[in-house]
């Protein structure tokens, strides 16, 4: 299992593939031109954002409260889909 701290220094193809095997997807959302993906690793918040061109990731502190990471992304979970899954 792979640190947070070390996640984030990771080259950006490394954290993508890190993100591919052992992120899991929580939610997904638009914000203008961009896809946004939440995703947790390890106890910890990682989004990224998809673009025509670039793809960013970035991470939260793991101090980050949960409920403000998740805030922007509550209109789009489909809750009884978690719980059916649950």
């Amino acid at each position: 299992m792979l640190e947070h701290s070390m996640f984030e220094r990771l080259p950006l193809r490394s954290q993508a593939e890190t993100l591919a095997k052992e992120g899991t997807i929580l939610a997904q959302r638009q914000f203008n031109s961009w896809t946004v993906t939440l995703y947790t690793l390890n106890h910890a918040f990682v989004e990224v954002w998809t673009g025509r061109e670039a793809q960013v990731i970035s991470t939260f502190r793991k101090s980050a409260n949960a409920l403000a990471v998740l805030e922007p992304y509550v209109e789009g979970l489909d809750v009884q889909r978690m719980l059916d899954d649950w």
